[in-house]
């Protein structure tokens, strides 16, 4: 059986491998150049600068994820940086009893708890309720379950599933905190602006905050060294030794239907490629609404399409810079509060400044120098896109006004580094859509919804396609590498199911 996938990121590579691990004849037809899709770095002169992975779930032996990136990669060669601290966020109001004015957001639970406690004894109750509350989480390990099992097994797996109530009933208790309301709890002020300023201007319910805090302590959440696009290239190795192809610079036009059934892909210079399934590893929206041409749609679709159940994910405004200077001494990734807010061309305005320095990736700058990144999300991408699209001199103006002002904010914060700049990239929304088609610009898929154990309304098929299915990091709210390599697995299970072949994850091509 033959299936071609639309999509070279890390969900159409993962879906290659799995499907040609169970005897599956693949190809991929990819729109750019160079696999990873949204899991991307690119080089400007001697610096590389990152779009992607800060870190990835399930780099500890132990974990599920782990045996599932196992089944894909050698982990054991891949180099992971484990930090410290995930965060440095400086406040703007309020100075600890040490007169500082940075709250360190440690990876280590024990750490974090005996700071907090150190900091504000008063909010003790609060503290361990949190502390307690991700060291619950490490006991559940997800997703808990790979594969089906015979009778025995699945009996003993149904009884230790029963475990998972407790992870349920946690999620239950923290249903409606988010850092405001959990900020709002705490008496001491530092530890409260502290809170309040955990995700910038967003709100976001604690359980985001503790499932990954779970991960980086048992250090099962680390950087991959080289960044987002050596660890794409780890994947299309597996992919290519397995017997995959990959058509670059090969934009597919149209998915081709006869009968309600896929047939094939139309792809550049109007060449038909067809096959007996085709598998959308590519964005949601592109997907059915230009591919498909919205044929194939339900009530469920089009309030996903309206944006009524689930919003998109935030898109970015990222500043690249290449400094010939050694900032080893800086944090590696830290929020401070701006004198003066930034006025957005978007109309999006800005109180704080996020700076990502890559001092402990020694790849993405020659020794003596540094690769720093300076980012902001937007829920305005249609801006850029409209104005790149209908006015590219005033898109490029609207790009240097905002160029100018980060500059002169990262001057004055690393102390005089503005003729020491040798490189310099920014990258829209308009950006991300151009390289990836990702709806809107967004840098994963759904935003994910206040009710974070609802169930996705974000299938495999589509309703009256025959031979179509969908697999990427739209099938989950939330997104991200996690749910891309979980989707491509899911349906290759699904494919074999239907097929009637058993499932293996044995990487006999290799």
């Amino acid at each position: 059986m033959k299936i071609n996938i639309i999509g070279a990121g890390v969900s159409g590579l993962t879906t290659g491998c799995y499907l040609q691990m169970n005897g599956f004849e693949t190809e991929i037809f990819e729109k750019h150049s160079i696999p990873g899709g949204l899991c991307t770095s690119w080089k400007k002169g001697e610096y590389t600068f990152d779009g992607c992975v800060h870190w990835i779930l399930g780099t500890d032996t132990g974990s599920s994820f782990y045996k599932m990136w196992s089944e894909l990669l050698d982990m054991k060669k891949i180099p992971f940086h484990n930090h410290d601290i995930r965060m440095d966020i400086e406040l703007k109001q309020n100075k600890n009893k040490y007169g500082e004015k940075v709250f360190h957001l440690y990876t280590n639970v024990n750490r974090l708890e005996a700071y907090m406690l150190d900091l504000a004894p008063e909010d003790e109750f609060q503290i361990k309720r949190l502390t307690n509350s991700i060291r619950t989480m490490q006991e559940f390990d997800l997703p808990p379950v790979l594969d089906d099992l015979p009778f025995i097994q699945s009996t003993i797996r149904g009884i230790k599933m029963a475990r998972y109530l407790k992870f349920l009933y946690l999620l239950y208790q923290w249903r409606n905190d988010t850092n405001r309301t959990f900020a709002k709890k705490l008496k001491n002020p530092f530890l409260r602006e502290s809170f309040e300023l955990l995700y910038d201007d967003q709100e976001v319910n604690m359980v985001v905050m503790t499932m990954p805090l779970a991960s980086f302590d048992k250090k099962s959440a680390g950087y991959p060294i080289g960044g987002s696009m050596q660890f794409a290239k780890y994947l299309e190795e597996s992919y290519l030794k397995l017997g995959g192809k990959v058509h670059y610079n090969t934009p597919v036009k149209k998915i081709i239907t006869e009968n309600n059934t896929a047939k094939g892909l139309l792809v550049r210079n109007n060449v038909s490629h067809y096959s007996d399934a085709i598998i959308s590893a590519a964005d949601w929206n592109w997907t059915i609404f230009d591919a498909l041409d919205g044929k194939y749609t339900d009530k469920k679709i089009l309030e996903l399409k309206e944006l009524k159940k689930l919003k998109v994910f935030y898109s970015v405004l990222q500043f690249s810079f290449g400094i010939n200077k050694d900032l080893s001494d800086q944090p590696h990734f830290s929020r401070f509060p701006l004198l003066t807010p930034i006025q957005c061309p978007d109309g999006t305005k800005y109180e704080r400044l996020e700076v990502h320095v890559y001092n402990y990736d020694p790849t993405f700058a020659p020794k003596g120098k540094t690769s720093v990144v300076v980012s902001f999300y937007t829920e305005h991408a249609d801006f850029w896109i409209d104005l790149r699209k209908n006015n590219r001199p005033k898109y490029r103006e609207a790009k240097k006004e905002m160029l100018e002002t980060i500059t002169n904010l990262l001057d004055e914060r690393l102390g005089g580094i503005k003729d020491k700049i040798e490189e310099v990239d920014f990258a829209t929304p308009a950006t991300y859509l151009r390289y990836t088609n990702n709806w809107k610009g967004s840098t994963q898929g759904w935003l994910p919804s206040e009710n974070l154990i609802a169930l996705s309304p974000v299938k495999f098929t589509l309703p009256n396609l025959a031979n179509f299915y969908m697999a990427s990091h739209w099938n989950q709210p939330g997104g991200g590498l996690p749910i891309a390599i979980s989707a491509g697995r899911d349906l290759t299970k699904k494919i074999c199911k239907e097929q009637k072949k058993k499932f293996t994850t044995k990487q006999t091509s290799l």
